[in-house]
């Protein structure tokens, strides 16, 4: 007869598969992809390196998982920012600014964990990811586009293509910042402005 878990059992394995992706997230937010390892992981999550592997078969298929959380969390967050300011602003246009705007503030704030997230190099799986989360970022900002371009805020575009060239800039302009570790908050009014005048709209 197979061995079926029980709720608990299961449930305690969850738990402590959460553990340790907590640490591995706090582990990359300090010191950056390269400068984490299994067993720096197992000793931060009070583990052996042998369970960490039970539960994960390679840094990059857990760090994979850090990135997917992660990246699904800052989209989210850029994501409601939007919602919030359309409704406060009555424009799509507000929403797309007010979604770069708080990933680059988020991206600022941890800026270690942005440069793994944005560029450091990576294993092929957590690249997967990143890659994922490039496109999640720029769907959300096509469908704030799409509906501004149809309210006749802004000039008619292809909304995807707009929403990639932002994402992707956004990125490049973060890159020497984040990678020295600095927080110069001068940068977002020009991010504004620079999201503003790539959409075609005056404010």
């Amino acid at each position: 007869m197979a061995y079926r878990r029980t709720p608990a059992v299961q449930e305690r394995l969850d738990a402590l598969r959460t553990r340790m992706i907590d640490s591995a997230t706090g582990l990359v937010a300090v010191h950056g992809y390269g400068g984490c390892s299994i067993s720096a992981v197992a000793a931060d999550a009070g583990v052996g390196t042998g369970t960490v592997y039970r539960h994960f078969t390679s840094k990059g298929e857990l760090f994979a998982e850090v990135f997917r959380i992660v990246c699904s969390r800052e989209v989210n967050a850029a994501v409601t920012a939007g919602e919030a300011a359309r409704a406060e602003d009555g424009r799509c246009v507000a929403a797309v600014s007010a979604a770069v705007g708080t990933f680059a503030q988020r991206a600022l704030r941890a800026p270690t964990l942005a440069y793994a997230l944005l560029v450091e190099p990576v294993d092929p799986q957590v690249d997967t990811e990143r890659l994922l989360f490039r496109e999640s970022f720029r769907d959300a900002l096509a469908v704030a586009i799409a509906g501004a371009i149809e309210a006749g805020e802004i000039p008619g575009q292809d909304a995807t293509v707009t929403a990639a060239c932002i994402v992707g800039a956004i990125g490049e302009a973060l890159v020497l910042p984040l990678a020295r570790g600095a927080v110069d908050p001068t940068i977002l009014p020009l991010l504004h402005a620079f999201t503003l005048r790539s959409l075609g709209s005056p404010t």
